[in-house]
């Protein structure tokens, strides 16, 4: 495989073509809004000069992997003549499945298609295509260009080819692939969501402050990052959603998100992206200020 698209170029959409297009794939970058296309590629631009700056590549490297992405505002035409589509737009499952839809008719027949989906069913996405077997998830870790792990998601009818021939590709890209069945929410959220959701109701019900669960998980469990910290990070609005993809697909009330967290989404305080979450983030990530409403 030499030639790959990437549709979606926000942070995972343009972190995902970065990583190919580093180690030599030649990258179509997909996205309906040029304007977003030029957000994508400024924030691979801030990337590589800080891989540059730390001495991980050279200034050769940085303009040969900006070399290797072209970008587009059309589905037919990006994905025209690629062996991969990896699909890395909003976490929605009706666009995630009009999307599909879409590259099965476009593709050449042999085009393998993936997910970066979080938490979606990839045997579901793959029901909207005649290429089952063609069909697979790829879930990379933010940020991309750092994290190691490809959480490979086989749907029902995956064939054992391609996912043999992803596993191999996610090693070419650096990455430590990861083969994990197709059940809701994975491996990856099925076991982080219920840790954040359960410290979120430890929050909610007075157990602790928002500072002093972060530093239990972080000083008694070696997390780098706090569950409530990490929330904020992720989005707010995305864990509520894979907590009711969980809650949805398993049908165990152990994972019913806290009325805490579906307040807050709906109060707009989605966490970093938003300035607010448990956090407030007025003044940039890197100092720790707990929001106003958690203050004791």
């Amino acid at each position: 495989m030499e030639n790959i698209a990437v549709i979606g170029s926000g942070t995972m959409g343009n972190g995902i073509a970065h990583v190919f297009a580093q180690n030599g794939f030649k990258v179509s970058l997909i996205d309906i809004s040029e304007s977003a296309l030029e957000k994508g590629l400024a924030t691979i631009g801030k990337n590589l000069d800080r891989q540059v700056k730390k001495e991980i590549i050279d200034e050769a490297k940085k303009a040969e992997t900006l070399n290797n992405i072209t970008t587009f505002t059309s589905v037919a035409e990006g994905a025209k003549g690629v062996e991969l589509v990896v699909e890395a737009a909003t976490e929605n499952t009706d666009l995630k499945l009009k999307i599909f839809k879409e590259l099965d008719e476009v593709c050449d027949d042999k085009t393998i298609l993936a997910s970066n989906t979080s938490s979606i069913s990839i045997t579901k996405i793959a029901s909207v295509t005649k290429r089952p077997e063609k069909v697979i998830g790829m879930h990379f870790m933010n940020p991309v260009p750092v994290m190691k792990l490809v959480e490979i998601i086989r749907g029902y009818s995956t064939s054992d080819e391609v996912t043999n021939q992803i596993m191999e590709m996610s090693k070419k890209l650096g990455k430590i692939p990861e083969e994990v069945n197709d059940y809701p929410g994975f491996i990856a959220n099925r076991i982080l969501m219920p840790m954040i959701n359960e410290a979120i109701f430890s929050l909610f019900e007075g157990v602790a402050g928002v500072k002093e669960i972060d530093s239990v998980m972080k000083l008694g469990m070696a997390h780098p990052m706090g569950p409530l910290q990490l929330a904020d990070f992720i989005g707010l609005d995305v864990c509520l959603s894979i907590l009711n993809v969980l809650h949805d697909g398993l049908g165990d009330p152990k994972y019913r998100p806290c009325p805490l967290l579906i307040n807050m989404v709906q109060a707009g305080k989605l966490g970093a992206k938003s300035g607010e979450g448990f956090y407030n983030y007025s003044h940039g990530t890197k100092d720790l200020v707990v929001a106003d409403t958690f203050k004791k």
